[in-house]
């Protein structure tokens, strides 16, 4: 209980959190190989977990320590599907797929972060700090390796955060001063260590998909 909230998470996930970034999928896509329908199928499995998780927010506003943690402007699934009605026109909705592994994920936030607020602050803490973190240097490579326009990168643009760093300074605070006991806090960040290998087994699938000559990851049993 020393250890504030968000630095306890930072210091529990590093593991996780490492392995999902080093996923091949990912390093192909930061290396500027992989065609432009690899980025739109990864829009796609955004557009079900984001949806999953947003559809929490009311649940979590309902509680007095919760509603602090929901932020109107770190709310994607409306910047996801702007950038897919750009990239694939006006019937984009056609075209979705969602990955097995996308399906597990939209299952555990159904299950966590829809019925306890402390599963809604571990897979926001992992999607949205890294969305302001990591997500602003993948927006930079699809400009520059996919020519990827601005007015489809919507999903790594935050209008109503002109200043990253000090939002995510502010944030962490909120998650500090959140009321959980220590059991509790055990729980979020176990909660939080499987959002990490539920995004890796994404990624995994991905790569089974765009790239056949990388070996499939093992997915991650998160049961």
């Amino acid at each position: 209980m020393d250890t504030p909230l968000a630095a306890a998470l930072r210091t529990a996930t590093r593991t996780e959190h490492e392995q999902a970034e080093h996923m091949p999928f990912v390093g192909e896509l930061m290396a500027g190989r992989l065609p432009l329908a690899a980025y739109v199928d990864l829009l796609s499995q955004h557009h079900a977990i984001y949806h999953a998780l947003e559809a929490a927010e009311p649940f979590v506003r309902a509680d007095c320590a919760g509603a602090s943690v929901v932020v109107d402007g770190l709310a994607r699934s409306g910047s996801i599907e702007s950038d897919l009605a750009v990239l694939c026109g006006p019937t984009w909705r056609d075209g979705l797929r969602v990955l097995p592994a996308t399906r597990r994920y939209v299952d555990r936030l159904r299950a966590t972060a829809q019925t306890w607020v402390g599963g809604y602050v571990a897979h926001a803490y992992t999607r949205y700090l890294g969305d302001l973190s990591g997500g602003q240097a993948i927006r930079t490579v699809l400009r520059r390796t996919m020519a990827v326009p601005d007015d489809a990168l919507a999903f790594y643009t935050f209008a109503s955060i002109p200043k990253p760093k000090l939002f995510k300074d502010a944030y962490r605070a909120r998650l500090d001063a959140l009321p959980f006991g220590v059991d509790e806090r055990a729980r979020v960040i176990d909660e939080a260590r499987v959002a990490f290998r539920l995004n890796a087994d994404v990624f995994a699938d991905l790569g089974a998909v765009h790239l056949p000559a990388v070996r499939r990851e093992p997915a991650t049993d998160v049961a």
